[in-house]
């Protein structure tokens, strides 16, 4: 409910603004699978390090139309989390200003719908960006891979629990991981995910 009125007031207070046009109902045929690498494991707690997003028309993921950003060395940046996602300070130094990155990433997606893994994270992290900036939260709508892989596998194998992890449900979908260490890999993986879980539910729709 929050969420849904916070919407509502940024709506209101930008409608006449730059960007209004993100909140109004997308009318199109694409969608845009985002991805961040972060300081932190939990995206929704750490500073943006990377930032991509690649679009989707129909069954096609448009590695062709994308966008892959280096944010600027944030202070949170510790020798952990160059462990973990390989970017250095050195690698971040030429990186964009998080505000500019932030920008180009609202002109990229649009008001195009959203698709991620464990989306929720990414937008919180992203959202943290946004509004001191620029106002507002992204109004898109949002759909969370991760949350559509775990229905399934409570449907086909209820007996398995657990938050499901990336490289897992790409297996199990036979997706192919494509770059496994940089954002935009992740984000065209699970835009192969998300193409492949919405195949595989059509297919049982119609079998039913």
């Amino acid at each position: 409910m929050f969420k849904a009125l916070r919407r509502a007031a940024d709506r209101r207070r930008h409608a006449d603004g730059r960007y209004g046009w993100l909140f109004q109902p997308y009318t199109g045929d694409e969608m845009v699978a985002v991805a961040c690498r972060a300081t932190e494991p939990d995206s929704g707690h750490g500073e943006p390090v990377a930032i991509a997003a690649v679009r989707l028309r129909g069954d096609r993921v448009l590695t062709s139309e994308s966008l892959d950003l280096h944010v600027r060395r944030p202070e949170g940046l510790t020798a952990e989390s160059v462990r973990r996602h390989g970017l250095r300070g050195v690698d971040l130094d030429e990186g964009e200003a998080l505000g500019v990155a932030l920008e180009q990433l609202l002109d990229f997606v649009g008001n195009r719908p959203l698709v991620g893994w464990h989306l929720e994270d990414e937008l919180a992290m992203l959202n943290r960006g946004l509004r001191p900036r620029f106002g507002f939260d992204l109004p898109n709508a949002a759909i969370d891979v991760a949350h559509l892989f775990q229905r399934r596998q409570r449907y086909r194998h209820p007996q398995l629990e657990g938050r499901p992890r990336f490289e897992e449900a790409a297996e199990r979908l036979d997706v192919p991981m494509m770059g496994r260490h940089s954002a935009l890999g992740d984000a065209v993986t699970t835009a192969l995910m998300y193409l492949r879980l919405a195949r595989d539910d059509a297919a049982r729709r119609r079998s039913s």
